[in-house]
């Protein structure tokens, strides 16, 4: 028998039911899917997070969700997540309980629209990376340490784009993810007040061009 949602993520549960609080962009391009990953404490949940190898085609060296693009085995988005999380992280889709999605997210470098997968993993297991060749290292981060406004910065790209950025540690979370991050903290009322003006330019270790 699965554990129940903790009190903190029942924010998340009436986000989904009124996905109109999030907004919805262009989904056009190949689909993929990537699963946002609760777990750990109950009364202050952590996120697991993927770290890609630098010599990816697409978003080498960045923090990211578990995920990847649909495939013909997949029979919805939610098992796309969930395959892309077995084959990345080692996590086990059965023992995921699987909360809702988010609007779809079109990535205009890599053409692909992406759905995000919320998913609580009541009793979690050991983590392992799949493919060495993909996947550089794994992490579970806290979201406390991940809204704490002393984290939080504006990234600027060096073709001049800027986005919401989050550093824990010696860890940078910018692109896709950390925008999927802000917006879904701030819908779901977690977001704290933060400097939005200082602004930081993207690790090198985080960002490979291609």
């Amino acid at each position: 028998m699965r554990l129940p949602i903790p009190d903190q993520l029942l924010a998340l549960e009436s986000l989904l039911a009124n996905s109109s609080q999030l907004p919805v962009a262009d989904s056009h391009g190949r689909r993929a899917a990537v699963l946002v990953l609760f777990c750990g404490d109950a009364d202050a949940p952590s996120i697991v997070f993927v770290e890609k190898t630098g010599q990816l085609r697409w978003h080498a060296g960045q923090i990211a969700f578990p995920g990847g693009t649909q495939e013909s085995v997949d029979d919805t988005l939610v098992g796309t997540a969930l395959r892309e999380a077995q084959e990345e992280a080692g996590i086990v889709p059965a023992a995921v309980e699987v909360l809702g999605l988010l609007p779809q997210w079109s990535i205009s470098r890599s053409g692909f629209a992406v759905t995000s997968v919320l998913g609580w993993w009541a009793e979690q297991g050991p983590l392992s990376i799949g493919d060495p060749g993909e996947i550089a290292a794994l992490h579970v981060l806290r979201v406390d340490d991940l809204i704490n406004p002393a984290n939080r910065s504006t990234w600027t790209h060096p073709d001049g784009h800027t986005g919401p950025g989050f550093s824990v540690g010696e860890l940078y979370l910018w692109g896709f993810t950390a925008l999927v991050l802000s917006r879904l903290f701030d819908a779901a009322g977690w977001s704290q007040p933060w400097d939005v003006s200082r602004r930081v330019p993207i690790p090198p270790r985080f960002y490979r061009e291609r």
